[in-house]
């Protein structure tokens, strides 16, 4: 796979359909949360940002994808992503399994919120 993608799009359609499929899937989420996101590839990565701040990165992988930069969230909805934690600030979801799509967007929606404050 190449490293260097100039578009979201040309990061996405660089995996097999089984990965391409859920990162569009999740990317779906975030454009339904944030209609206005601007994307872009910082680190390599498709980057969500609002108002010209980073808010979340996405990364696909053989056997799983993944957020970044997720901070520490509410209780409660840290206790569902407690099962997905892959170290500080990402969130790793397997291909193995359904993606939980309602959990992502509670994870944007929450960030959304935090940035607001």
């Amino acid at each position: 796979m190449a490293t260097n993608f100039s578009t979201v799009d040309a990061y996405i359609e660089s995996f097999p359909d089984a990965v391409r499929s859920v990162l569009d899937d999740v990317r779906a989420v975030i454009r339904r949360v944030i209609p206005d996101v601007e994307e872009s590839i910082s680190y390599g990565m498709p980057t969500f940002s609002v108002d010209g701040r980073y808010l979340v990165y996405i990364a696909g992988w053989k056997k799983h994808i993944s957020l970044h930069a997720v901070p520490d969230l509410s209780a409660s909805l840290e206790t569902e992503v407690a099962a997905y934690r892959s170290g500080h600030g990402t969130v790793k979801f397997a291909l193995s399994r359904p993606i939980p799509l309602d959990l992502v967007e509670r994870i944007v929606s929450e960030m959304v919120r935090q940035r607001a404050r």
